[in-house]
């Protein structure tokens, strides 16, 4: 089985209690948004049969003293809620012989008791996937009161809508609940796992199996490999297995692999996006003429009377090398260079060309639910292959001069593509607290926690049953 490139594992989950808070509240706006169909029947109340229909049944208020979630090996989550109470309004409508009457009704529930367990698994399209594994429900008392303006009526009819009503929320809640787990897979299989990271690259996040579920955490292995946009080739290296701490007292804990950063590396040089050309006009920091490069090979004056502009055309000739050490990531880039003078009359004339080799460290961050990597030059190497010009034997000085061009124009340059970042986490209305980055031998960690902010709007009715 091919292994996992990114790992993810949710841990002690249930036993944080601003967790279970959240997803209580989560439970509560649900609740409240929730609506239930019109239903209808009828009574005997001694010889004469009452017809009455109970309609825009609707929840003001729901209290959850008791709450408790946990994972369950194997399967998924259990969440249950004890000793809760509800509060809700409808419409009622009566019809008998010689009696009719309307009005509001009030109803409310008290000793109610839920237990949910749902499965986590993965579909066939790589995508996470929940299904209703199990819900028990009780409910203590159910008392109704009535308002009209047949109040003769009012205690003679509360009495009887008890049952029915007992009866009709004991069968629809269930329901409900499984209709929002399916809600909520539907959601999950509208989630990318094919995330656009910029114009030259996207990651595939897919699930490579079902999460695996213990007492304690829950683990899910993502494929995470990076593709040349269009071109989803695999890379031609094999994925090395790794494993995430088990201590720790993080939310959430996200493992990358060297291979992950290879298949970016990778995907990258496909794409060209490692070829760059420097001119004046993207030097933002000092400008690249003739002038300055006078000062390290003299013939170029000697060529032109006047500054013109300099191009430098960079080429990596090999996808950058990239290896995950203990607290350190060095990135090597193999590539060649082309130098040109922009002469006045819109040409160019060739200086020299060369082969080079930089080695650099990178620095990782995460913002805003990225993984932004900015790089810096260590150390440098070139070599001359041509020069139109009697290239001067100095090469330690067109080195100082090409390191110099590296550090200050070029390297800016590459951090400012990979500024944009690679996108981590994609869960909504959620920020990462305190994320913290552990370097080891062919993997990093990503340890953090999460903060849900909760959005108020309209929740999507996926159902019209009764």
């Amino acid at each position: 089985m091919r292994q996992s490139e990114v790992k993810l594992m949710t841990k002690n989950f249930p036993s944080y209690p601003h967790c279970r808070r959240i997803g209580m509240e989560l439970v509560k706006q649900a609740v409240l948004k929730e609506t239930f169909p019109s239903w209808s029947g009828q009574e005997s109340l001694s010889v004469v049969k009452v017809n009455y229909v109970i309609s825009r049944l609707r929840i003001n208020a729901v209290d959850f003293p008791e709450t408790s979630a946990s994972f369950i090996p194997g399967t998924g989550i259990c969440l249950s809620v004890a000793r809760a109470s509800a509060t809700i309004s409808a419409d009622w409508r009566m019809n008998a012989w010689l009696l009719k009457g309307k009005g509001e009704i009030t109803v409310s529930i008290s000793g109610l008791f839920i237990s949910i367990i749902f499965n986590v698994s993965r579909d066939s399209t790589g995508h996470l996937s929940t299904l209703l594994h199990n819900c028990q429900l009780s409910i203590g008392s159910v008392k109704v009161k009535l308002s009209g303006r047949s109040s003769w009526i009012y205690s003679f009819l509360s009495g009887y809508l008890e049952k029915p009503i007992h009866t009709k929320l004991d069968k629809n809640l269930c329901l409900n609940i499984k209709y929002k787990i399916q809600m909520m897979d539907a959601q999950l299989k509208k989630h990318k796992v094919l995330s656009q990271i910029d114009t030259f690259a996207q990651v595939d996040y897919s699930l490579l199996s079902s999460p695996a579920v213990f007492k304690s955490h829950i683990n899910l292995d993502l494929k995470g490999t990076v593709y040349p946009v269009g071109n989803h080739t695999d890379p031609p290296f094999m994925p090395a297995p790794f494993a995430l701490p088990n201590q720790g007292d993080s939310m959430i804990y996200l493992g990358v692999s060297n291979y992950f950063l290879k298949s970016a590396s990778l995907a990258y040089y496909r794409a060209g996006a490692f070829n760059i050309t420097i001119s004046e006009e993207l030097a933002t920091t000092f400008s690249l003429n003739t002038s300055l490069l006078k000062y390290f090979v003299s013939e170029t004056s000697l060529s032109q009377a006047a500054a013109c502009p300099v191009l430098l055309n960079l080429m990596a000739t090999l996808p950058p090398a990239v290896s995950l050490n203990a607290d350190r990531c060095v990135l090597q880039i193999t590539g060649s260079v082309e130098v040109f003078a922009a002469l006045p009359n819109s040409t160019t004339q060739y200086i020299f060309t060369g082969n080079l080799t930089a080695s650099t460290t990178a620095n990782l961050t995460i913002t805003k639910q990225k993984l932004i990597i900015s790089l810096l030059l260590k150390r440098f190497q070139f070599s001359l292959l041509h020069s139109n010009l009697g290239f001067p034997e100095q090469k330690s000085v067109v080195e100082n001069f090409l390191s110099y061009a590296l550090r200050r124009v070029v390297i800016p340059v590459i951090n400012d593509k990979l500024g944009k970042g690679f996108p981590l986490l994609n869960l909504a209305h959620t920020s990462l607290t305190g994320p913290a980055i552990k370097m080891n031998q062919g993997h990093l960690v990503i340890s953090t926690d999460v903060h849900y902010q909760p959005v108020d709007r309209e929740d999507e009715d996926l159902h019209s049953h009764s």
